[in-house]
């Protein structure tokens, strides 16, 4: 898979004008911070994740007789939200296909917008991510990560960050499969080839990292956490080259920091963000994204409450 061209990503830009907000682009109080940190928000979509972009790009670009036999994703939770959000905007069935380790949060997100959720170990999840078939499924299928659309929509974003800033220094994007960071990466190379573009990972799920470093590939020991929209033991084929070459690199953060980056949105900018939405900046505040004026990608705000509470009470 190539980067995108720039033209596609400008038409989802047009499509998705009327279903997805064009979220803030706002400074981050943080006075000893290493560099100027900017808050994407997209925890400020309808659905609280910028999956909202993806999905609707892939739907409205979809066959309108496949699409009268429902959609269906595979996802721990927010691009199941998405599909779903606006398959209840069109009438037509949404089946997501769960990993069992989903937080009820997002679950519960799913079955208010009518989604009907198929829950299966993660093995079976990832399997279903790398085929894209599931037994007894029908309709269309919309892959929440290397879909070309779903990467379109994504790449919308950049688009916006490279309007509202256009001397950003640092892109800082959470890498859960790296339709998000092709996409925006995608976007920002055609335009401001100069932008450093770095990936967030958490230190217990780091796959990009660790393949980086080996030059290919690799599978890890990946242990779940609150940090849940991001991280894997491995990565999509078909999103290595991809990744590889647009990006500078992975930031890899520990829980802890993710932790601190959470506390310090919520108290300084009263923005409420998961765990993945959280490692961008906490990867920018450890200064791995150097100096500048540094966009941190806050890609999503549906964490659950009762670990919001944990991590925002004193010690």
């Amino acid at each position: 898979m190539n980067a995108l061209p720039l033209s596609d990503i400008q038409r989802a830009a047009e499509r998705i004008a009327d279903t997805t907000i064009r979220s803030p682009l706002l400074r981050l109080p943080v006075d000893d911070a290493p560099c100027q940190i900017y808050l994407k928000l997209e925890n400020l979509q309808p659905i609280g994740s910028f999956k909202l972009r993806g999905a609707g790009n892939a739907i409205q670009l979809a066959d309108p007789n496949e699409l009268a036999k429902g959609v269906w994703t595979a996802s721990a939770g927010n691009m199941a939200q998405g599909v779903a959000w606006h398959a209840r905007r069109l009438g037509i069935a949404c089946h997501v296909v769960a990993p069992d380790h989903a937080p009820q949060t997002k679950l519960d997100a799913i079955m208010r917008l009518g989604g009907q959720i198929i829950p299966v170990p993660f093995a079976k999840w990832w399997n279903t991510l790398v085929t894209g078939e599931f037994a007894g499924l029908d309709g269309l299928f919309i892959h929440p990560v290397s879909d070309p659309a779903v990467i379109a929509g994504n790449g919308t974003i950049g688009l916006e960050i490279l309007r509202d800033l256009p001397d950003v220094a640092a892109i800082v994007i959470p890498y859960g499969g790296g339709g998000l960071c092709a996409g925006i990466a995608s976007a920002v190379r055609a335009i401001k080839p100069d932008t450093r573009l770095f990936a967030a990972e958490v230190e217990t799920a780091a796959p990009l990292a660790a393949s980086l470093r080996a030059g290919e590939p690799v599978t890890i020991d990946y242990r779940p956490s609150f940090v849940d929209g991001i991280g894997g033991s491995g990565l999509l084929p078909e999103m290595w080259s991809l990744v590889s070459n647009l990006l500078d690199g992975s930031l890899v953060v520990s829980l802890d920091e993710v932790r601190a980056a959470i506390r310090i949105l919520a108290l300084r900018a009263r923005v409420i963000a998961e765990g993945a939405g959280a490692a961008s900046v906490a990867a920018a505040l450890s200064g791995g994204a150097g100096g500048g004026k540094v966009v941190c990608v806050v890609s999503g705000g549906n964490i659950d409450m009762a670990t919001l509470a944990g991590i925002l009470r004193p010690d």
